[in-house]
């Protein structure tokens, strides 16, 4: 149980919003852009806001004069005959990297297909967003797998038989493939309609796959590469002439990795048959939404496909997924700021709306909102390519027939990828609030336990729950006449049953505790592998400091309830060996966050205490960063924060046990092991935490074992604004580590360093592989001197869609896959190292990007598994291990509530739990 506040609960998120009253940069700068970010040049600007402008009135009602912002806009049709030179078409803001509409799927079998690198190397392989000829990029397959690791299997466990959601592609098709690059001018947003364009010339075209901005032939269009072909259309719903133009950015053999795209494409046209609305880059169904009214909520279930090579197949990743739909729109959230009455409603809707993704019905896409420019209404122009202009009012009028009611609501800025600003796009996206739908859930939702329930029984699918509804997706897709006609098309068959392969299931590990009167350690094989809280209750802790000075900060109308509260916690902390003495009672007459800071100072100046517990009476941020703020870094004082309702409840005891165990951890001591006999091995776990006070800014947390028993940690916390200061932070933070490690080792650097990496997204292990591994290596190096140095880094993944069976269940903990779905050019494997009760378990990927450790495969998933025992606020194995569980912790903690890095006098002691 972690602190009972709020921003102490770490909900395995480590993605904060965004806030404050800050302008994102560069929104200042640039007046409003057409819808979807067009390119050009605004004719004046707005004035540059440090601030929220003076207030405006609410939607509805009378505003001042706006000034008129005339920003870059889309292209008009060309007049007939107009020469035509580049394609003007760009990228629409917000588009995801795969786009709406086309994929297709399937097939397996071509264990031939080894991914070495994309393209034929001379870099006439190109990927979307190309505009400018041929260019070489880096879409190669990155081999991470050392070249010493033969093989990557273990042997150590029990042999189990496991499906898991993936489907076998089977194909005989070794075509040569061509993939062009298709632009719209006008520029046309709209997926849909870009293919009904292209439909038109289906004759000229041939057989082929788009997907809206890329398409894929089995032949060439024309006889010269570097010629374009240039096709006319007329757009349906306003007889407009547009000008299509493709041109060839490259060509593929079996073998190449854009061949995988091709098959993803066609994968997504296949879906396309099945009448599924594309919110995003996903397929979901709202015929089959669930509607929750009391909450304006609805939940519209879908389809995750992924089609890649694995180890010996190209296989297709299937996964049920859900989206929650807020039937709320932005301006209803703007709305209900101003009814509040708050006297500042505009910073109260910035707070509420920046770092929220929403969604616009009418394209279909998803954006994050980075700012809210208050100057701007619907009535705000912008210039279109021929030089007229026109309101987004107007705009939306006529293109998408939207009627904008409320003429005077502010717009919202989201900003554009880097990758589309390169291909030309304006730096911002403007967005009417009224035409936007909120996305996700909000913490109050969040913490809304009947809410989730009400969610859970419809999100919460067990395993064969699952595999129904994978095989019945299975069997739609494959039995659609659309989708068989475009795998026959293109020769190609999808497995109609799951992947079936080998795993292995590692031995139950016994938890090591403290000594009986005899001197023996109590050592034992809990009765659940996951869960030993029962067991612990009556036996020693590990280690156990003595507490001789702690205090009590309460509000007045708790003490009864705190005071038996304390009771409570020195009893069951006794029948653990842990000495608890009555503490210093500290009375406050009310919960104000200045009140609680008041009282903090006094009691650390007259009775410097070593813990100081603060009882509050319900879980506001506000409170709990400035109680976690004078702790953590001004005064030094580990803290334990606890609500009011939980001191008087029904499972007070075990409440109180699980308090006794984190005072205990946050002091020095350790309740439990397991045995790990490697000697001189040093575990770190690292993790990465968005700074929800200051947009932009980040903050790394290491947490790096001292001794052997795994039971003391040095800890360090550094903001970043990129991976290049995230990199340097994490070398700098290592050698602090390393020192530290030696005032506990009596001198001894470590023999052996195993780094778990987590907060690593699939497009940056490329630059932690060449670049942050290479800077933590020489960083090291120069203290370990002539002497080797031994390291794994390890990539942890949580967030994936691979889900394993065993005879149509869960597996149980300690189940390990390292063949069939793993990489080939990774040193990987799957570990499920938890059990849970409901739904169906989720296993972490681990990648090997670099290993000189001299551990083999058996030695390292084993001790994977060991450390997923060792994090102690929960008694019971944890998906990740536990080094990379308390860096999780801790960044949560800075980001969230105290905003900068803890003061070093508690960086021996985990005062984060």
């Amino acid at each position: 149980m972690s602190d009972q506040a709020a921003g102490g609960r770490a909900r395995g998120r480590a993605r904060g919003r965004a806030r404050g009253s800050q302008p994102a940069g560069g929104a200042q700068e640039r007046p409003p852009g057409g819808p979807g970010a067009q390119p050009g040049r605004p004719q004046q600007q707005p004035q540059a806001r440090s601030a929220p402008p003076p207030q405006r009135a609410p939607p509805g009602f009378q505003q001042p004069q706006a000034q008129s912002i005339q920003p870059a806009a889309r292209p008009q049709p060309p007049a007939q005959g107009q020469s035509h030179g580049r394609a003007s078409h760009r990228t629409p803001a917000g588009r995801t990297e795969q786009p709406p509409g086309d994929v297709g799927a399937l097939a397996s079998g071509v264990a031939r297909m080894e991914l070495t690198g994309g393209g034929n190397g001379n870099g006439h392989t190109v990927g979307r967003g190309t505009m400018r000829g041929r260019r070489q990029l880096n879409l190669e397959v990155v081999r991470t797998r050392p070249e010493h690791v033969s093989s990557k299997k273990g042997t150590a466990g029990s042999k189990v038989s496991l499906t898991a959601n993936y489907y076998r592609l089977e194909t005989h098709t070794d075509w040569c493939l061509y993939q062009y690059r298709v632009d719209f001018a006008p520029e046309e947003d709209r997926t849909g309609v870009r293919k009904a364009l292209m439909r038109n010339h289906k004759n000229t075209l041939g057989g082929y796959i788009f997907d809206g901005t890329v398409m894929f032939t089995s032949h060439r269009l024309t006889a010269d590469p570097s010629q374009t072909l240039e096709l006319l259309s007329i757009r349906a719903a306003d007889e407009a002439q547009i000008l299509i133009t493709v041109r060839q950015v490259g060509d593929m053999v079996m073998g190449d990795h854009h061949y995988i795209q091709f098959f993803n494409i066609l994968m997504r046209k296949c879906l396309g048959h099945l009448n599924l609305q594309l919110v995003g880059r996903n397929f979901f169904d709202p015929k089959a939404k669930v509607v929750v009214p009391e909450y304006h909520l609805e939940l519209w279930p879908g389809y995750l496909t992924s089609i890649r090579q694995h180890e010996n197949s190209i296989l297709m990743c299937s996964e049920i997924t859900h989206k929650v739909m807020r039937q709320d729109t932005v301006l209803n959230l703007l709305e209900d700021c101003v009814r509040r009455g708050d006297r500042d409603y505009q910073r109260t809707f910035q707070q509420a709306i920046i770092g929220c993704v929403v969604l616009t019905d009418y394209n279909n896409r998803t954006y994050r909102i980075d700012d809210i420019d208050f100057q701007a209404t619907p009535n705000s122009t912008f210039k279109l390519r021929d030089g007229s202009e026109i309101s987004y009012r107007k705009y939306y009028a006529e293109k998408y027939q939207l009627k904008i009611s409320q003429p005077d609501q502010p717009l919202l800025l989201s900003r554009t990828k880097a990758r589309e600003r390169r291909a030309g796009m304006s730096e911002m996206v403007y967005l009417v609030p009224e035409l936007c739908r909120l996305t996700g859930l909000t913490d109050e939702m969040r913490s809304n336990f009947q809410l989730m329930r009400a969610l859970a029984e419809h999100t919460r699918v067990g395993p064969q729950s699952r595999i129904e509804k994978l095989q019945q997706f299975a069997r739609r897709l494959l039995h659609e006449s659309g989708v068989v006609a475009d795998l026959r098309e293109w020769n190609m068959k999808l497995s109609d049953r799951l992947v079936e392969f080998d795993g292995r299931v590692l031995p139950t590990e016994k938890i090591i505790q403290g000594q009986n009167e005899s001197g023996r350690e109590f050592k034992y094989e809990p009765s659940q592998p996951t869960d030993w809280t029962r067991e612990l209750r009556d036996k020693p802790m590990l280690t156990l400091p003595t507490l001789e000075n702690w205090a009590v900060i309460y509000p007045g109308k708790f003490k009864r309830d705190g005071q038996g509260f304390v009771t409570s916690l020195i009893r069951a902390a006794s029948g653990m060996r842990f000495v608890i003495p009555q503490p210093y009672f500290h009375e406050i007459p009310d919960d104000r966050a200045g009140v609680y800071i008041d009282a903090l100072e006094k009691v650390i100046n007259g009775k410097n205490p070593q813990l100081i517990m603060c009882i509050v009476s319900n879980n506001r941020s506000d409170r709990y960063g400035s109680i976690k703020k004078k702790c953590c870094v001004e005064r030094a004082v580990p803290t334990q924060v606890i609500l009011a309702k939980n001191l008087a409840s029904k499972g007070v005891m075990s409440i109180a046990t699980k308090v006794a165990i984190q005072i205990n951890c946050k002091i020095g001591g350790a309740p439990w092991t397991v045995e790990i006999p490697l000697s001189g091995l040093m575990v770190v776990g690292f993790d990465v935490c968005h700074d929800t006070s200051s947009k932009g800014k980040s903050y790394g947390a290491m947490v790096a074992s001292l001794d052997k028993p795994f039971s003391r940690y040095f800890s360090a916390v550094s903001a970043h604004t990129n991976g290049e200061e995230l990199s340097n932070d994490l070398s700098v933070n290592m050698t602090k580590a390393l020192r530290k490690y030696m005032e506990y080792n009596q001198g001894q650097l470590p023999m052996r360093i195993v780094i778990y990496r987590d907060g690593v997204g699939e497009g940056q292990i490329p630059f932690v592989f060449s670049h942050e591994v290479q800077m933590l290596k020489s960083r090291i190096q120069a203290l370990y001197g002539s002497n080797p140095l031994r390291m794994a880094f390890i990539v942890v993944t949580k967030r994936i869609n691979t889900r394993i069976f065993l005879r149509n269940n869960n597996p149980p903990p300690g189940t390990v896959v390292d063949d069939c779905i793993t990489m080939p050019e990774r040193y990987d494997f799957f570990l499920v190292s938890q059990s849970v009760r409901q739904g169906t378990v989720s296993p972490t990927s681990y990648n090997v990007i670099s290993d000189n450790v001299g551990l083999d495969p058996d030695k390292i998933q084993r001790l994977t598994y060991k450390l997923t025992h060792l994090y102690y606020n929960w008694s019971g194995t944890v998906r990740v291990p536990a080094p990379c569980q308390y860096a999780h912790k801790l960044a949560y903690l800075v980001g969230q509530a105290i905003h900068r890095p803890p003061s070093n006098e508690l960086e021996d002691l985990l005062y984060f739990l």
